[in-house]
């Protein structure tokens, strides 16, 4: 049999001393406009509460929150109180207006009334051709990357190995197409995907860092990075509301459209308790917030899997494994998801490590005392899941790659207490049985077709942005079985 590896992949080393959010954010600017998540942001191995400095001017204060118990309060127990930072509407608002994953109070109660059918069994069921598809064009994509890469380093003569493929840049195709198949039935275009790719990338970069900066209250419509950020957000909702409006001309005027896509259901489903649906301007809000927390999630999500899966080649071979004896010779079907257990502890075991959210933000409403501090009211605590799913009071051996822990006393314990890549409460993911089938499906046929191997040299360097990416992409070798 085989056996699981012990693989420590990289994550950003300590700083020499307790990291001022100044020092994080030079940091990170220095790495292409992110923030770095440095374990001493708030130390993985000690501590309940830690407070992160910043100027007097600005009457308020930073925490990071690293008990479960006081983490449960903010995120499930008490969420009202601490509702979502006002620094995710200042990231976001350019791209998804005032959608669901910045609304707070009735208005957010009424978005996610109206988006939950989106995301129900059935719907998931439904959507799965769509995935399918996705997925086989990826694979096609990549296979032909990879021959084409074989046939390169055959020509050189050197019989070495073929050249890396950014597979990173792959996932992110994926993820983009596969959630615009299964909004609006229809694949991305070529072009659209191009200029897609190349507006997210700019906003991303900008966005965070921006909403990091007004902590301290810093007015950043000065800086020139707010106008380029704004200018990729219209590119990317103009992508996004042109199926949008050739769908609702043909409702209106009476024409036969899909009626198992997500967009069907958010035309379509009514709230019951103020009895509307979402206007023209939400629904396009609501379909850029999917894209980002779908595309830019699942596609990070993925590569780090693939990443994981290529520095442990036992591991693979176990996913190739199941797949072929899930799978066998015939394409996959919707019920054979929940046989790829492997799998998916892969996929999750990914999330632990790098969470695509790394850090979650809420804003305290009330002065109150809280772990011997004196949290007031406007103050911003952070929830994060980098450390939480690090953290050595909870995980052994937290750093290592190690799928099987979920099968294990102390993994079980730790899922129940420090493990929510997905938040928790009641603004836990709607999508996440969405993006654990995506991935599933994803990596089992990828795995069943190809060989994914380190690229030599490269280590990437992981950064928070909008979500937590390597800074210097993540090549891989890929070789066809």
């Amino acid at each position: 049999g085989l056996v699981s590896e012990d693989f420590l992949p990289p994550r950003p080393p300590p700083l020499k001393k307790a990291a001022s959010l100044w020092t994080q954010l030079v940091v990170g600017l220095r790495s292409g406009i992110g923030i770095h998540m440095d374990t001493s942001f708030s130390d993985t191995r000690i501590g309940r509460f830690s407070v992160i400095s910043l100027p007097k001017f600005t009457m308020r204060h930073c925490y990071t929150v690293r008990t479960p118990e006081h983490i449960k309060d903010i995120l499930v127990r008490r969420a009202e109180e601490f509702p979502k930072s006002a620094l995710m509407d200042d990231m976001l608002r350019a791209l998804t207006g005032y959608s669901i994953f910045v609304s707070n109070g009735d208005v957010w109660k009424r978005h996610r009334r109206l988006m939950d059918p989106a995301f129900e069994g059935a719907r998931i069921r439904g959507v799965f051709p769509m995935m399918l598809d996705a997925t086989d064009a990826a694979g096609a994509r990549i296979g032909a990357l990879a021959d084409r890469a074989a046939k390169a380093a055959q020509n050189g003569g050197r019989g070495g190995a073929p050249k890396p493929i950014a597979i990173d840049v792959e996932m992110t195709h994926f993820a983009a197409d596969i959630i615009f198949r299964t909004i609006y039935s229809e694949p991305m275009g070529a072009r659209d995907a191009r200029r897609f790719f190349a507006a997210f990338e700019v906003f991303q970069k900008i966005a965070y860092a921006h909403g990091m900066l007004k902590l301290s209250r810093f007015p950043t419509w000065i800086l020139p990075g707010f106008y380029r950020a704004r200018f990729a957000a219209n590119i990317i909702r103009e992508i996004l509301a042109r199926p949008l409006r050739r769908r609702l001309k043909a409702v209106r005027a009476g024409l036969p459209t899909p009626d198992n896509d997500i967009l069907a259901s958010l035309l379509t489903t009514t709230d019951p308790v103020t009895g509307t649906r979402f206007d023209d301007n939400e629904l396009l809000d609501q379909i850029a917030m999917l894209f980002l927390a779908g595309h830019e999630t699942s596609a990070t999500a993925a590569s780090w899997a693939l990443y994981l899966l290529a520095h442990c080649p036992l591991i693979q071979e176990r996913c190739h494994a199941e797949a072929v004896e899930v799978y066998g010779d015939r394409a996959p079907r919707f019920e054979d998801m929940k046989r790829l257990e492997h799998t998916r502890d892969v996929f999750r075991e990914a999330l632990r490590l790098y969470p695509p959210v790394a850090v979650l933000a809420r804003d305290a409403t009330t002065d109150e005392r809280m772990l011997n501090r004196n949290v007031k009211s406007g103050d911003v605590m952070f929830v994060t899941p980098w450390l939480m799913h690090r953290h050595t009071a909870h995980w052994e051996r937290p750093h290592a790659f190690d799928p099987d822990r979920f099968d294990t006393a102390n993994g079980q314990e730790a899922l129940r207490c420090a493990y929510f890549p997905f938040s928790m409460g009641p603004r836990v993911c709607a999508g996440a049985s969405f993006a654990l089938q995506e991935a599933t499906l994803l990596l089992s046929e990828l795995v069943r077709r190809y060989r994914f191997l380190p690229a030599p040299g490269h280590t990437p360097d992981p950064v928070a942005r909008l979500t937590l990416r390597s800074a210097n992409g993540i090549p891989l070798v890929v070789e066809r079985r």
